[in-house]
C-alpha cells in the first residue's frame, strides 16, 4: 500500500510502502470502544473514601442517658445519624482498572490507525527537523495540512527541540512518541502525522509474533 511522504511544507518528497495488516484492516468500534474504557479506568484514581464507624474519631460513651430524654436510645455519637458521625455505605478506595489481553490492544489500535488512513488523516512526515523554534514559522507551514488538531508522533530516537518549542503554544497539537500510541489519542486528534522513522518501528511493534506452541 503506496503512500505520500511529506515534509513540513506540504511538498511530496518520496513514496513509502505500508503494512495493510497495519493500515488497511477493517473497521472494529466495538474494539476500540473497550480499548477506550480501559484507557479511562486505568487512569481513574479511585481514591475517593469515607470513615465507617470504627474509624471515626470519638469515644463510644453513650451521648445522653437511656430514659428519661425523650430521645431515641444511642450507644455513642458515631452512628451516621449524628453530626460528625460515620458515612453510611460511602465510597471506598477501589481500582478501577481491568485486564485488556496484548492481541486486543494490538488489533485496536491497528483498526484506528486503519480508520484514520481511510479517512485519508495520516500524514507521513519524511523529518520533524526544524531551523526556527518560533511558533509562527512552525504555524505557517501547519496550516497547509488544513487541521483541526493534530498528533504528532515520533521515532524512539527523540524529536527536534525547535519543533518541541515551537509547538508548544500551538493550540490542539500534542507531540507522542511511538511507544506511546494508544487508541484514545488516534480517535482524539483529527490528523495523524507520523514521522517516516517511526513508520517501521509501529509496524514492528505491531506486528503479531509467530510462536510455536509445544504440547507436552
Amino acid at each position: 500500500m503506496k503512500k505520500q511522504v511529506l515534509n513540513l511544507k506540504n511538498k511530496t518528497v518520496r513514496d513509502i510502502d505500508l503494512d495493510t495488516k497495519i493500515f488497511g484492516i477493517k473497521k472494529l468500534p466495538d474494539l476500540i470502544h473497550q480499548y477506550i474504557r480501559y484507557q479511562n479506568a486505568k487512569s481513574r484514581q479511585g481514591s475517593h473514601t469515607t470513615k465507617s464507624r470504627s474509624e471515626v474519631k470519638g469515644r463510644s460513651k453513650k451521648p445522653f442517658s437511656q430514659k428519661g430524654t425523650g430521645n431515641a436510645r444511642q450507644g455513642s455519637n458515631k452512628p451516621p445519624n449524628f453530626r460528625g458521625g460515620a458515612v453510611s455505605m460511602g465510597p471506598v478506595n477501589r481500582d478501577y482498572s481491568f485486564n485488556l489481553n496484548k492481541k486486543e490492544k494490538k488489533l485496536a489500535l491497528k483498526s484506528a490507525l486503519s480508520i484514520k488512513f481511510n479517512e485519508n488523516k495520516v500524514v507521513i512526515i519524511d523529518s520533524f527537523e526544524i531551523k526556527s523554534f518560533k511558533t509562527k514559522d512552525l504555524f505557517s507551514d501547519l496550516r497547509k495540512f488544513d487541521y483541526e488538531s493534530a498528533l504528532f508522533i515520533h521515532s524512539e530516537n527523540g524529536i527536534d527541540k525547535n519543533f518541541i518549542m515551537a509547538s508548544s503554544n500551538l493550540p490542539k497539537v500534542s507531540i507522542l512518541n511511538q511507544k506511546g500510541i494508544n487508541v484514545k489519542d488516534l480517535i482524539k486528534y483529527d490528523k495523524i502525522f507520523i514521522e517516516e522513522g517511526s513508520i517501521d518501528e509501529i509496524t514492528k511493534r505491531l506486528s503479531w509474533k509467530n510462536k510455536i506452541l509445544k504440547y507436552h
